[in-house]
């Protein structure tokens, strides 16, 4: 990845990225990184593009070097105001916590979180501009850690592997034990299951 893809931008650089969107359960997240050229670690890529050994190694790195932050929209806010919204809403909640001032801020999508910011849209920008794909780790690994957690309270649907994707052993377990409160109830195959 040509870390000149983010630089033809400007020479400040935040990028933003949001994981979770297609999950059956627990929050959105979303990161938002400052881009440090001499910093950023080797074998950054899309953060889907890589193991989670790599993942694990880059946040590592990443996390202990850069300024970060992360932004969260809750399973009651995407039942609320939708997946897309939410997610929109977690980018703005990670812009809230770093200094944003003087910054071009570079988001994966075809959508701004907020018009009024100096932001570029970047459409498979987690695979094009390193600032992105920076942000796609730090967001996959700590929403990642967060239902590893959650696994343990609530074992039987596999969120240690799974991480609330609807996976075929995560949807029987959800027709065999039902739902919890981490289920976002809006989504298709659990609100098919409720109504049925």
């Amino acid at each position: 990845m040509n870390i000149l893809n983010d630089f033809k931008f400007g020479k400040n650089i935040i990028g933003v990225d949001e994981v979770g969107r297609g999950c059956l359960a627990g929050p959105v997240f979303a990161a938002a990184i400052k881009l440090d050229q001499n910093i950023f670690p080797k074998g950054i890529n899309d953060s889907k593009k890589l193991n989670k050994h790599q993942r694990m190694k880059i946040f590592k790195e990443l996390t202990s070097k850069c300024e970060y932050s992360i932004g969260i929209a809750s399973v009651k806010e995407i039942e609320k105001f939708n997946i897309l919204q939410s997610s929109l809403l977690a980018m703005n909640r990670a812009l809230e916590k770093i200094n944003i001032k003087d910054y071009v801020i570079l988001v994966d999508g075809n959508f701004s979180p907020d018009k009024n910011k100096n932001i570029k849209t970047i459409i498979k920008g987690d695979q094009k501009c390193i600032s992105i794909a920076a942000a796609s780790i730090i967001a996959k690994v700590s929403r990642d850690l967060l239902m590893e957690k959650l696994s343990i309270k609530f074992p039987n649907y596999n969120w240690e592997k799974n991480y609330g994707y609807g996976t075929k052993k995560h949807l029987e377990a959800i027709k065999k034990f039902g739902i919890s409160e981490h289920h976002r109830k809006t989504f298709s195959p659990i609100h098919n299951l409720l109504i049925n």
